[in-house]
């Protein structure tokens, strides 16, 4: 089964955005600062925001754990 992936980026805000859903839910923030996590209702995962982009180190990645569980039907 395909699934389909959003990735948005708005260079002036210097934000990134990655949606594995379009179901409607809420950000919520992560241990990492620069993180935030999107969830649904029942605090599964549909996407997460990075922000800061041009500010990551370019010698050690960002790292960020989310806590919910994936959506099972994402697309």
């Amino acid at each position: 089964m395909a699934q389909s992936v959003k990735i948005w980026f708005d260079s002036e805000a210097d934000f990134l955005e990655v949606l594995f859903s379009d179901t409607p839910g809420f950000m919520r923030e992560t241990e990492n600062d620069a993180i935030m996590e999107r969830v649904d209702m029942e605090g599964n995962i549909l996407g997460f925001s990075v922000m800061n982009v041009s500010q990551l180190s370019k010698q050690k990645p960002l790292h960020a754990q989310l806590f919910a569980s994936v959506r099972d039907s994402v697309g």
